[in-house]
């Protein structure tokens, strides 16, 4: 019997339960508040990204991509403006997430 040892790198970076429950919770709230309609997630070598679409056939308004490799530099998780600019960077997903939520309370007050 051979003994085979784990990869050192995984093959796919994945969302954990509990960050892809937060993210699918704020995308939720965007669709029922009627922002997004849309969304694609891409489970890579090197990133999980989450992206969120106005409409199907546009690029996506924004995209969170956790990115493991970067953790002990700016920290793993980016949120991603249309334009493909990084909008924040952080270590937590919820500061990550804080300007899309804020634009959430303004389009709910409106």
């Amino acid at each position: 019997m051979e003994i085979v040892p784990f990869p050192k790198t995984p093959v796919q970076v994945g969302f954990e339960r509990a960050e892809l429950n937060r993210i699918l919770d704020l995308y939720g709230r965007m669709v029922a508040a009627g922002h997004w309609r849309d969304y694609a997630m891409d489970l890579g070598r090197d990133a999980a990204i989450f992206s969120a679409f106005r409409r199907t056939a546009e690029r996506p308004e924004y995209r969170i991509e956790k990115r493991p490799a970067l953790r002990n530099r700016q920290g793993m998780w980016a949120l991603i403006g249309e334009a493909g600019a990084v909008l924040k960077r952080g270590h937590e997903l919820g500061p990550v997430l804080a300007p899309v939520e804020r634009r959430l309370m303004k389009l709910v007050e409106e």
